[in-house]
């Protein structure tokens, strides 16, 4: 699992507007260095972008094997205008992302590398799951590389047509299966997300 997340605020403290969500729980959000540091203090409303403990993200997106991501065809056009919204709020369409890490030193990482990266050891994995698909060891090994690799929707696009490594991969990621986001019989994601715990403009996708 990659080592670079950290729990910020949804909605910049440092935004008059929005200094009163400082430490409140409902503005927390999980996210990777690259993303936070692209979002940084920009102003935004819940309305206009997708967040994935309200909304199915997996599905708002699509990831290709030059690393590339974009906004997935056939959304409605609202949920389309927020996906774009929230590629470019955290930078998914970036090439390469600065972000300060723990020790508050500068580190800049090829996101498009990591990603391409990622699809090449998720082929490679995919090639030598198909020579015995009834090998739990193997199936195991998939799961867990995808887990070290990090990339979750890249090795569950590389994985489309395998059911069995789907289930293990949603299974497996921690918070995954318990987040309604999939199917419990046949892993296929849903939507919208359940927002159980009823967060505000979520369910948009």
């Amino acid at each position: 699992m990659d080592s670079n997340l950290a729990v910020e605020h949804i909605q910049a403290k440092a935004i008059p507007a929005y200094a009163h969500l400082e430490g409140r729980w409902t503005n927390f959000l999980l996210a990777c260095g690259n993303c936070n540091s692209s979002k940084g203090s920009k102003p935004f409303a819940l309305t206009d972008v997708l967040l994935p403990d309200r909304d199915n993200t997996f599905l708002a997106f699509d990831y290709t094997d030059d690393g590339k991501v974009s906004v997935r065809a056939g959304l409605t056009a609202p949920q389309t205008a927020a996906a774009t919204r929230t590629l470019e709020l955290v930078g998914l369409d970036k090439v390469v992302t600065p972000f300060m890490d723990g020790n508050e030193k500068l580190v800049v990482t090829d996101r498009i590398s990591k990603r391409q990266e990622a699809w090449g050891h998720a082929v490679v994995a995919r090639r030598n799951f198909l020579k015995n698909p009834d090998d739990e060891d193997l199936l195991e090994m998939v799961s867990n590389s995808a887990i070290s690799e990090g990339c979750f929707s890249i090795w569950m696009k590389v994985f489309e047509d395998q059911p069995a490594v789907l289930a293990r991969l949603v299974n497996d990621h921690p918070g995954t299966r318990e987040s309604g986001c999939f199917d419990p019989a046949t892993s296929a994601a849903n939507s919208p997300h359940p927002n159980a715990d009823g967060l505000a403009h979520g369910r948009k996708l």
